[in-house]
C-alpha cells in the first residue's frame, strides 16, 4: 500500500478507540456490575473513562473516538460521555476478551477510514502526565501511518512488579528516511513474556531491556486487518462482515447479537502481538498506573504520618499504613474511627463494608464471586 507523508492535518485520520467493558471486581465494593471500576470517581474529579476520553481529546477529533463496552453499562456510558456521538458507544453483547474488542474497533474505524490510524487504549488507567502521554500517542499516530508497523506503548518498568506481562525490547530504532527525529524513542519487539515471578521481574528491570506490556496499541486499518488475516482468518472474516453494517448502528446489534456468541475468546496479545513480526515499542516516558487493585490507589493518595491514606472523616489511635475509603452519599458520611488498625483495607458505602489486610487485596475478586453465588447478596455485585 501507498503511503504519503502525513502532516498534523490528517488529524482526521487518526482514531481511539477505548475498550470500556471491564468489571473492576478488586475494587468492590465501590465497582459494581452497574458501575464498575472505570466509571467511578476514585482518583480525581472525573471517572477513569472520562479521564481517558479527555487525555485523546488535543489529538482527535470527538467523532473518532469510539467506546466499546457491554449492553449492562452502555447507558451510563453514554451518560458520561455527552460529547461523543451517540453512536460511537458500541456495546459487545457479551465479553470475548481483546482480540473481539480489537477486531469490532477495526470493523468501525475502517467503515469511516480505511486510511484511518487508529490507538486502542484501556478505559481504566492512570496517566498522571498528560502532556508526555500526548507526545508520545503523537508520534505513534505518526509512525503507524507510514508503513506496517504494529506499535505498542511499552512503560519503563520502576519496580519489579508480577501483576503486568513484559516485553523484550531491541536496539532503538531510526526514524523513517526523510522523517525529522521523534521525541519518542522507538524499539523493535523481541519477544513478549508472561508475568513473571519476582527473581524474574527483578531481572527483567534491572536489565533495562524490558517494559511493561501496558496494552496501549496504534495501527493502521490496513496494518491491522493484514495482521489479523495472517494470523487469526475467523476474526479477519468476522471483521469483514461486521466493517459492512459498522455505519448502521441498529444492524451492528443485530449482526454481533447473532454472531458473538460463537466468537473465539482470545486477547490480542495471544491473538497478534506474540506472533507477528512487525511489532515496535514505543518507549512509555510518562508516570503510569493501571490501579489493579485497592492497594495501588493508596500510591496516588496524600498518606499521613503514620502512612495511612484516606479519602473520608478519618481519625485514629494507633494506626498505621490503612487505605481507608467513604464512597457514602455526603448526608450518609460519619466518622470513621479505627484503634491500633494497622495495614488494612477499609472501605465503606451507603450498602457495604469491606475490611480486608492489604496483602488479600487481590483476593477481592474471589470475594465477589462468591457474593454473586448467594441468593440474598447478588444484589451487591
Amino acid at each position: 500500500m501507498k503511503t504519503k507523508t502525513k502532516t498534523k492535518t490528517d488529524i482526521k485520520d487518526r482514531f481511539v478507540v477505548i475498550m470500556a467493558g471491564g468489571r473492576g471486581e478488586r475494587f468492590w465494593p465501590v465497582s459494581r456490575e452497574q458501575s464498575p471500576k472505570q466509571l467511578i470517581k476514585l482518583w480525581g474529579d472525573r471517572s477513569f473513562l472520562q479521564q481517558a476520553v479527555d487525555r485523546v481529546m488535543p489529538l482527535v477529533p470527538a467523532k473518532n473516538v469510539f467506546v466499546i463496552t457491554n449492553a449492562t453499562q452502555a447507558a451510563a456510558v453514554r451518560k458520561q460521555l455527552p460529547r461523543l456521538p451517540r453512536e460511537n458507544i458500541v456495546a459487545e453483547p457479551m465479553g470475548r476478551d481483546t482480540c473481539a474488542a480489537v477486531t469490532l474497533g477495526a470493523a468501525l474505524v475502517g467503515a469511516r477510514s480505511t486510511t484511518g490510524v487508529m490507538a486502542v487504549l484501556p478505559a481504566d488507567h492512570v496517566v498522571p502526565e498528560e502532556k508526555k502521554f500526548q507526545q508520545v500517542l503523537a508520534d505513534a499516530f505518526d509512525l503507524a501511518s507510514r508503513g506496517q508497523a504494529i506499535l505498542t506503548i511499552g512503560i519503563k518498568p520502576t519496580e519489579p512488579a508480577t501483576g503486568y506481562g513484559y516485553i523484550r525490547v531491541g536496539e532503538a530504532l531510526p526514524p523513517p528516511p526523510g522523517v525529522k527525529a521523534y521525541r519518542t524513542v522507538f524499539h523493535r519487539a523481541e519477544q513478549f513474556v508472561e508475568k513473571p515471578h519476582f527473581d524474574r521481574a527483578l531481572e527483567y528491570v534491572n536489565s533495562g531491556q524490558y517494559r511493561w506490556n501496558a496494552g496501549m496499541f496504534i495501527w493502521s486499518f490496513v496494518t491491522i486487518t493484514e495482521g489479523l488475516q495472517k494470523h487469526q482468518p475467523e476474526m479477519y472474516a468476522a471483521c469483514q462482515r461486521w466493517f459492512q453494517v459498522a455505519n448502521q448502528p441498529a444492524k451492528l446489534a443485530k449482526v454481533l447479537a447473532k454472531e458473538y456468541p460463537d466468537v473465539k475468546r482470545i486477547s490480542i496479545d495471544y491473538a497478534l502481538m506474540e506472533h507477528a513480526q512487525n511489532v515496535v515499542v514505543a518507549d512509555g516516558a510518562f508516570a503510569w498506573d493501571d490501579l489493579g487493585s485497592w492497594t495501588a490507589l493508596a500510591r496516588h493518595l496524600k498518606a499521613d504520618p503514620e502512612g495511612n491514606c484516606a479519602v473520608a472523616d478519618f481519625i485514629h489511635v494507633d494506626g498505621a499504613r490503612n487505605i481507608i475509603f467513604d464512597a457514602r452519599s455526603k448526608p450518609r458520611r460519619t466518622p470513621i474511627a479505627v484503634v491500633g488498625l494497622r495495614d488494612a483495607i477499609l472501605v465503606q458505602t451507603d450498602d457495604a463494608v469491606l475490611l480486608a489486610h492489604k496483602s488479600q487485596a487481590q483476593k477481592v475478586k474471589e470475594l465477589v464471586k462468591k457474593l454473586a453465588q448467594s441468593p440474598q447478596r447478588k444484589k451487591l455485585v
